[in-house]
């Protein structure tokens, strides 16, 4: 009864955000959407869990403040209350921080690996996808208000913290976490250039996010030590998490690949080419990590001094949605074409 109550007012509050032109409602929106996440990150009632959705609570109300502070300054000193209507630079400013922070854009990603790694792997997945939506329609309707100079720095930062940051971690939410830190620079450095790239990114990023926190969830796995041993549980999964996984890395033959191949045509257009360069070699560095969960899922056990036991082998069949998301999530990219024409 209380999951249903909190996941009508999750749909709710991002209905809200994504449909308003008035900052009011869309801020009332973040707001509903903050409070019906906390039960679910805080539900099993774990030290860690009650910490993360402390800090969590803690960023999204700062940020929701200075989303606020800043359509209250555009209104004081232009009159407009609507959201395409931001002129004031001083706004402009503030309202990038805040959805940075909101986000979990670099700089303001510190809280996003923490209260992922506390949270259940569902919530994670609600949290790296649903939560961000609105946050992402408000930068894509704002997007010709903001400054593309500070997006391309904070985009690029963002890429390199995700990469650096993400290589030494064994606990796959953070691994993850650090992911979405860097697919959202990717998603930042486009946004004022062509900002339907931004959401398509967001669109087949989310598609591909669902599928490995699923995959997950079936398998039961939150760290690598313990993804070792899942090949003997399900064979078949684990093959499919290893090419999502390399999607989400955005290698050529995946669906990943598609929106990074587009955004480094559009920055190459731009005459960005040194941009493009640099936030291609920097998810070089997520790539080792996006390898490394796959090596650890599918192909062998590493040399270990402790004896693993083997998990039993699992007879339930995988849930057909997860089949459906892991087939998109890989096999997209031929239909490529179809894809552009809607953007």
């Amino acid at each position: 009864q209380a999951k249903l109550i909190f996941t009508s007012s999750l749909i709710l509050g991002t209905t809200i955000t994504i449909s308003s032109n008035h900052w009011i409602t869309a801020w009332a929106g973040l707001e509903i959407n903050t409070l019906a996440i906390l039960p679910l990150i805080a539900k099993s009632h774990h030290p860690r869990a009650i910490e993360a959705a402390t800090k969590y609570f803690l960023t999204q109300a700062t940020a929701s403040a200075l989303l606020l502070f800043s359509a209250m300054m555009n209104a004081w000193y232009t009159g407009q209350w609507d959201i395409t209507q931001l002129t004031h630079p001083t706004a402009c400013l503030i309202l990038t921080s805040a959805l940075a922070m909101k986000l979990g854009l670099a700089p303001f990603h510190f809280w996003f690996p923490e209260v992922l790694q506390g949270s259940p792997l569902t919530t994670a997945l609600l949290l790296s996808t649903l939560m961000k939506f609105p946050p992402m329609t408000l930068l894509f309707m704002t997007s010709p208000s903001l400054n593309p100079t500070l997006l391309t720095y904070m985009a690029i930062l963002s890429t390199a913290l995700g990469g650096w940051m993400g290589l030494n971690q064994t606990q796959i939410r953070k691994i993850l976490a650090f992911s979405s830190i860097s697919h959202l620079g990717w998603m930042a450095i486009i946004v004022s250039y062509h900002p339907k790239l931004t959401l398509l990114n967001f669109y087949l990023y989310s598609l591909i996010t669902a599928t490995v926190f699923l995959t997950l969830n079936t398998i039961k796995t939150s760290k690598l030590s313990t993804l070792m041993t899942t090949w003997t549980k399900t064979p078949a999964l684990s093959t499919m998490l290893l090419l999502t996984l390399l999607s989400l890395a955005g290698l050529p033959p995946f669906t990943g690949f598609l929106p990074k191949w587009l955004i480094i045509q559009e920055l190459t257009k731009q005459s960005m080419a040194p941009a493009a360069t640099m936030i291609s070699l920097l998810s070089l560095l997520s790539l080792f990590f996006y390898l490394r969960l796959a090596y650890c899922a599918t192909i062998t056990l590493p040399p270990h001094t402790t004896n693993h036991m083997k998990q039993w082998h699992a007879s339930k069949p995988t849930p057909s949605a997860i089949a459906i998301l892991t087939t998109t999530s890989t096999m997209l990219l031929p239909i490529s074409p179809l894809i552009l024409t809607t953007v």
